[in-house]
């Protein structure tokens, strides 16, 4: 980023910088800003004193118009911030604060720490408005800043920009007398030290994960040095932004009937009306078979039902007239699932065979019958073009399949599968076991992630949309929504009953934002 004369700051274009820089004019010493009659003072806890006519609406009036600057830059309104910068007599941003901008965004790096802490911290100086060294005492930190992390953090992006431009004996430099000093975490030095053998730049990009000077490593860097630097000198990014979703969560979180059907307004408080919430039976369908398991076709025009005994229903869902019956199996089916785009189906059955049926015709395709134990679930994956099968057959419990039902693996599992299902990023495949254990793969390479172990028999599991959370759910009454990425439970349901049927639950709700789930003896 960078300022112009009249906004608070532009769109910054990263290019190539060599290691030599020019001192920024620096038309101020202090770190205080805000006013330009200068009634406004930096704290030592990072508040503000004196905020110039404090009170609008119970809001300190500074920090309202700097708010708004901030926010109309965001909008691409950069008159109009310039206007009300003239006409406030507030900045949004200290000349130090700018100018730690400006040296971060140019690859500045001896400058961007001189700024940050002090030249009697930095081993330099910076250039003020009369061309004398002065003193600078640094910008304010938030309470808990580490200051050699974000040295730290500095200086990595310096060593990696050196790699980038092949200056191997200056990036050696930075290591042994830059980063190595500040005594950080030895694994991260060794990592850093073995990417000195990277034959190639693009190598180096893709073995730091980072995407170079060019990219938006800086701002990325920025970002996140600003989170470090007291919020009263250096605004967070986009903090109006941020403010109005707080105001939306909050009044989510009292809106106990939440199922939106249009999106929320900041023009009035939300909240749903509790007879839009879907509490009443619309249809019932008069079907002489138990039901076991049922599942919408993804553009909802259709229905699929399988239970006991062996058949499938399926169903239209305009008057919910039955379509077809595919009535192949021998014995109950306990599973199905559409295709993503609702072409085929797979049914799953207690005859230890597997189904994959034109879902047009109603018409068998195939028969996979390598499982020697009953077929317990089965997913697609998102591209349509494979589906994964599990049984309680130890030896070959978890397979995937191509489209026309060809084995293409087999996971070397020695577990009785219960229940599966795929992420729709297509990532992580999920298994429930009768161990009862959950097991996470990663799909692309076919690798367990990791496991889980719980103390109740698990029935089922669905993936959020955002590919984020699995629910799964409990024998003993309960339902445990659970962070894929962490593997840390975020939060129990518990209400339903659940001793001898297998109960199963999943997301509802426009935004996915209910659970719904089956319960006995209701």
């Amino acid at each position: 980023m960078h300022r112009d004369s009249d906004s608070a700051y532009t769109q910054h274009n990263s290019g190539h910088h060599t290691n030599g820089y020019q001192k920024r004019t620096i038309s101020s010493a202090t770190n205080s800003y805000g006013h330009a009659k200068g009634n406004s003072s930096t704290l030592a806890n990072g508040t503000r004193g004196d905020l110039s006519g404090t009170n609008f609406f119970g809001h300190a009036r500074e920090e309202v118009a700097r708010l708004l600057l901030q926010a109309l830059n965001d909008l691409g309104y950069h008159e109009s911030s310039g206007v009300l910068r003239r006409e406030s007599n507030f900045e949004l941003e200290s000349p130090s604060v700018a100018a730690f901008r400006h040296s971060i965004l140019d690859g500045e790096w001896s400058e961007a720490e001189s700024l940050l802490f002090g030249p009697e911290e930095s081993g330099g100086g910076v250039r003020i408005s009369n061309g004398h060294s002065q003193s600078h005492e640094g910008l304010p930190l938030a309470e808990g800043s580490d200051k050699d992390e974000l040295r730290f953090q500095l200086r990595r992006q310096k060593y990696l920009e050196l790699l980038e431009e092949r200056d191997h004996a200056g990036a050696l430099m930075v290591l042994r007398q830059e980063l190595t000093p500040l005594h950080r975490d030895v694994s991260q030095l060794h990592f850093l030290s073995g990417l000195m053998v990277c034959p190639s730049a693009e190598d180096l990009r893709a073995q730091a994960a980072w995407d170079g000077a060019q990219g938006s490593s800086r701002n990325i860097l920025l970002a996140e040095l600003s989170r470090s630097i007291s919020p009263s000198v250096m605004m967070p990014e986009h903090r109006l932004a941020t403010l109005l979703n707080q105001v939306k969560q909050s009044q989510l979180s009292k809106c106990h009937y939440h199922n939106p059907t249009t999106p929320m307004s900041l023009f009035v408080d939300h909240i749903c009306d509790k007879n839009q919430f879907p509490l009443q039976t619309i249809h019932e369908i008069s079907q002489k078979d138990e039901v076991w398991y049922l599942e919408f076709s993804h553009d909802g025009t259709r229905l699929a039902t399988c239970g006991q005994p062996n058949r499938v229903i399926i169903y239209e869902t305009t008057t919910f007239q039955e379509i077809y019956t595919l009535a192949e199996h021998t014995q109950f089916v306990g599973h199905l699932t559409w295709s993503p785009d609702d072409t085929k189906i797979v049914t799953c059955s207690n005859d230890k065979t597997a189904k994959l049926w034109d879902a047009i015709s109603g018409h068998c395709l195939y028969t996979i019958q390598n499982h020697t134990e009953p077929v317990t679930a089965a997913a697609w994956t998102p591209d349509g073009q494979s589906f994964i099968t599990g049984s309680l057959d130890k030896e070959s419990s978890l397979n995937m399949w191509t489209a026309k039902a060809e084995r293409v693996h087999t996971w070397p599992s020695t577990y009785r599968i219960a229940a599966l299902a795929i992420s729709p990023n297509g990532a992580r495949l999920v298994t429930l076991s009768d161990e009862p254990q959950i097991h996470v793969y990663n799909l692309h390479n076919r690798e367990e992630e990791y496991s889980l172990r719980l103390n109740a028999n698990l029935t089922s599991v669905t993936i959020s949309r955002d590919s984020r959370y699995m629910l799964v759910n409990m024998a003993d009454s309960e339902l445990q929504l659970i962070d894929l990425d962490t593997a840390e439970i975020t939060q129990r349901f518990l209400g339903q009953k659940q001793g001898e049927y297998v109960i199963r639950s999943t997301f509802g709700g426009a935004d996915e934002n209910l659970v719904i789930s089956g319960s006995e003896g209701i």
